[in-house]
């Protein structure tokens, strides 16, 4: 019997032994359950005349990115697994050449939907600018113009680059009078997707110049 109490107890000592022997999991307070993840929805130069705003279809002053020129690995589903539709964009306008003069410019920036709900698409902007110069910004995918007005489930097919003046929705370009303060111009406009928690990485943009 003795011997018996003295095998159960050694047995009993050498399993706390080897639990104590496990290292304990790590927990990292605040740390994220999913690692964040963003995506370049597309990256475009272009220069755009008087004449291409006048003449640009179906809509005027606007430029439009399609097909090859966005994102070919962008989502179908912007929700899941990965919730960009919650997220923010990063939106960085770099502005190669403007006319002299001052004239205050932003670009709206609009989501065209492969499915919408009423009005069918919604838009952010850069911000307004008036020389030459990079302008970028956060803006949360909850706040912007009728961005419930897109089912992102579905995913977006082409964006659509409005060029205005600084009075408001329908401030397009090419109805100005003094068209000489606006155009030509060059332009590069980049807007990455980034979803909750992460923060924007410019190393994902190609070719940016090095910040002084």
């Amino acid at each position: 019997m003795f011997k018996l109490r003295m095998a159960i107890l050694i047995a009993a000592l050498a399993g706390s032994s080897l639990k104590s022997a496990q290292p304990e999991p790590k927990k990292v307070k605040g740390a994220p359950e999913v690692k964040a993840q963003q995506f370049v929805l597309f990256d475009a130069t272009f220069t755009f005349t008087k004449e291409d705003a006048d003449n640009s279809k179906p809509s005027k002053s606007h430029y439009y990115v399609r097909d090859k020129m966005l994102n070919a690995d962008r989502p179908k589903d912007w929700t899941a697994p990965v919730d960009y539709r919650n997220g923010t964009v990063h939106i960085r306008a770099e502005v190669l050449e403007k006319p002299e003069g001052g004239a205050l410019t932003t670009w709206s920036l609009c989501y065209i939907p492969n499915k919408g709900l009423k009005a069918g698409y919604g838009c952010t902007s850069t911000q307004v600018y008036k020389e030459k110069g990079v302008y970028e910004s956060d803006v949360k995918m909850t706040s912007f113009w009728q961005n419930d007005n897109i089912v992102w489930e579905e995913g977006i097919k082409e964006m659509h680059l409005v060029m205005k003046d600084d009075s408001g929705g329908a401030g397009h370009a090419h109805k100005r009078t003094d068209p000489e303060r606006f155009f030509p111009t060059k332009m590069r406009i980049t807007m990455v997707q980034v979803a909750p928690g992460a923060k924007y990485d410019p190393k994902l943009v190609p070719n940016l110049p090095d910040k002084k």
